[in-house]
């Protein structure tokens, strides 16, 4: 897990009708940073989308459909998880989740079941002063976006 990651796991109302699910609340502890935008994303299987990051807007994310392979990892140097990486899968037939993503960790995803929809809900309205990207590549993080699973 890397500092200050959060994931909020979620509650599901089924019945006959479907269900209801409450993603994020304006008292939630790890919503303090508060409301500045929301997007929706529409992206086809196979597709990566890597590496962003920001210096001031946090992230928020909840994948509504299809399966994303996530990978974070923490460029801040003040961190005590600085330079580590983590994934985790978030969507269909995975535990209903919302991600929060800090300043200084970079992020991106795979879509590996789609196509797949995704809400960003950020902190900030979009800047392209704070919208940073790295090379998905980069071999400084050293991740690998084309590995499939283990083989058990």
């Amino acid at each position: 897990m890397i500092q200050d990651v959060v994931i909020k796991q979620l509650i599901t109302h089924p019945d006959e009708r479907g269900f209801f699910r409450e993603t994020i609340r304006v008292s939630d502890d790890f919503f303090k940073e508060g409301f500045g935008q929301c997007s929706h994303a529409l992206i086809y299987q196979g597709v990566v989308k890597a590496w962003h990051i920001h210096q001031v807007q946090v992230d928020w994310w909840y994948v509504v459909s299809g399966v994303l392979k996530i990978a974070l990892h923490d460029s801040r140097k003040d961190s005590p998880t600085f330079q580590k990486t983590m994934e985790l899968l978030m969507g269909d037939e995975q535990p209903s989740a919302v991600l929060r993503i800090p300043p200084g960790v970079a992020h991106g995803y795979k879509c590996i079941k789609g196509p797949a929809h995704i809400l960003y809900v950020m902190s900030h309205t979009y800047d392209p002063q704070d919208e940073g990207r790295i090379p998905h590549n980069d071999p400084a993080i050293g991740y690998d976006w084309l590995k499939g699973p283990k083989i058990t």
